[in-house]
């Protein structure tokens, strides 16, 4: 499969900045949140520097032992990952790590713990535009290995397994909180299903990062923080568990960068 990069000085259009801006960046951590970057790009190192901010896409460096990691907002859902996922290709991107919140649906994940991803059931329509569902939503060895060396030298407490991307925070979460507390019949009973058959976590974007970056031939992992347990609740939880979740998410990919870059060289 042909890959088509951006010449180094042109300005993609939605992320709004070009392969130079980045200084040579070939690992990109990925927020949902634009207003997360920042603070997640200075959990990596003191050193940072702001790229760039367009539509969904916030863009900030950090020099993480002298190498520079690019960390890039790619707003919720799959569609905008996809894009985010396709310029990000182009101006040299090689390694793609998500980072975000998610819902545990399983009763031995506790709130503020950490999940690793190293697959996802497609629940989402963007990575059906890529490939069949036959096609698997599967992470790099490469990236889950040094997310799980990460937790498990820092003693931080995770869980490994897999995810279930939807396109929807409602009914395709079998939410019944929403305006009208309506869930459409395929829907319905799915939070049981998915608990029986192990997956760990509901969220929205890991899916379309795992195909797309697999067809492309890229690297992908994915790493959340638990804010809501789906065994007690369907809301987010109230307290300090957004805090404790990144906080240990920062602790883990520190080492994971270590181990990614020493691979690397």
């Amino acid at each position: 499969m042909e890959k088509r990069y951006a010449a180094p000085d042109e300005v993609l259009y939605h992320i709004g900045f070009s392969a130079n801006d980045i200084k040579g960046a070939k690992i990109a951590i990925l927020p949902g949140d634009p207003g997360r970057v920042e603070g997640l790009a200075k959990s990596i190192s003191e050193e940072v520097e702001y790229v760039a901010t367009h539509r969904e896409y916030t863009s900030w460096l950090a020099y993480f032992e002298g190498t520079p990691i690019l960390v890039c907002s790619t707003g919720m859902g799959g569609p905008s990952v996809g894009i985010g996922i396709e310029e990000l290709a182009r101006v040299g991107i090689t390694h793609f790590i998500r980072v975000g919140t998610t819902g545990a649906i399983q009763e031995n994940i506790d709130l503020g713990e950490v999940i690793i991803n190293n697959a996802a059931v497609r629940l989402d329509g963007t990575s059906k535009h890529y490939a069949p569902l036959e096609f698997p939503a599967v992470a790099s060895f490469e990236i889950v290995s040094a997310l799980v060396q990460g937790a498990k030298e820092n003693e931080v407490p995770y869980h490994l397994g897999v995810s279930a991307s939807s396109d929807t925070f409602w009914p395709g979460q079998e939410r019944y909180d929403s305006f009208t507390g309506y869930v459409p019949r395929d829907f319905q009973g799915s939070l049981k299903e998915w608990q029986a058959l192990g997956v760990l976590n509901y969220e929205m974007e890991t899916s379309a990062l795992f195909v797309i970056a697999k067809i492309f031939g890229l690297e992908a992992g994915a790493i959340c923080a638990a804010v809501a347990k789906r065994t007690d609740s369907e809301a987010v939880a109230k307290g300090d568990y957004y805090a404790t979740g990144m906080a240990r998410i920062g602790v883990v990919l520190r080492r994971a960068l270590q181990i990614l870059l020493s691979e690397s060289r």
